[in-house]
């Protein structure tokens, strides 16, 4: 089945990108999309007249933050399918049909992979670096690599995101957008793109404090997708904690000094913080309980669905 271009939303979130904007929406439609939605973040620059002049239909979001963008425009999208661009000129319209072209053979969402050799020359060193840590802390943290989680350029069904229950307010959506595909259990399929440097507009993120941010998000979403590793982090720090407050009592103790407050501390640390790690593997467990009952649930109705019909 091939995916039809009136079938497809494309989705640009925008904040100040005028000289950028008008080329991308023209590119979309001499590519024949018909459907352009630009989700703006209140530009003081000329975007909205930009991309209005260029046939889109822009709204404004309500609140800050692309996460926020980005859930308000998917409520509204009503086409099957979703393509999703940055506004800022570093991705190709050229990749569209590319990306589009999974959806028709069953997957759930495509991320467009920038980290390829190809794109070397559109990041700094720091930039590039940072993205391959957070790809692979990703993959330990939900046990799964996907080699770009934060791409701006990607393709979904509706059903898709219908599925996904967004929470960040900011640079972190795309984490949480691949984070929540992995906890559906959604078929994901990477395609690597073109990507450019940014054509004249300023980057919107700061790679440190972004980068943290970023992390945490990781992290925190890992509660859900792999509680040993979020509960079990937690717990092996406090005990190892608790071993090095050990060792210095011991050492104080040969030394036939006694530190009673400090060594009720290196008990309490060792304690709980083996309970909290033995709590991440019983949840580990029953989240793998969950998800076999899930799926046997789901062969089931797919096995008894024709017989309905």
């Amino acid at each position: 089945m091939q995916i039809e271009k009136d079938q497809v939303c494309v989705l640009i979130p925008t904040l100040n990108e005028s000289p950028t904007i008008g080329p991308l929406i023209r590119e979309f439609g001499e590519l024949g999309f018909t459907h352009v939605l630009v989700i703006d973040g209140n530009s003081t620059d000329e975007t909205q007249n930009i991309a209005r002049l260029e046939g889109a239909r822009v709204e404004v979001q309500s609140k800050k933050g692309k996460g926020n963008a980005l859930v308000e425009a998917f409520f509204i999208i009503e086409e099957p399918y979703i393509l999703m661009i940055d506004g800022d000129g570093t991705y190709s319209p050229q990749d569209a049909e590319k990306m589009l072209a999974p959806l028709s053979l069953g997957y759930d969402q495509v991320i467009g992979n920038r980290l390829t050799e190809q794109n070397r020359d559109a990041f700094s060193t720091l930039n590039l670096f940072g993205n391959y840590i957070l790809n692979r802390l990703f993959k330990v943290a939900h046990s799964t690599y996907l080699s770009d989680i934060l791409s701006g350029y990607r393709a979904f069904t509706r059903e898709a995101i219908q599925q996904m229950h967004l929470k960040e307010v900011g640079f972190g959506i795309e984490t949480e957008i691949s984070a929540e595909a992995v906890r559906n259990g959604q078929k994901i399929s990477i395609v690597p793109i073109n990507y450019k440097k940014r054509p004249g507009t300023p980057t919107k993120l700061n790679p440190l404090h972004d980068g943290f941010k970023i992390t945490a998000t990781i992290y925190r979403l890992a509660r859900m997708n792999n509680p040993l590793f979020y509960f079990g982090l937690i717990g092996l720090i406090a005990m190892v904690c608790g071993i090095f407050t050990g060792i210095y009592v011991i050492f104080e103790w040969i030394r036939q000094i006694e530190h009673l407050p400090l060594t009720i501390l290196t008990v309490l640390l060792i304690v709980v913080g083996f309970q909290i790690f033995m709590f991440g593997i019983l949840s580990d467990m029953m989240l793998a309980l969950h998800r076999e009952m899930i799926k046997e649930l789901q062969e089931t109705r797919e096995r008894l669905g024709p017989r309905n019909h």
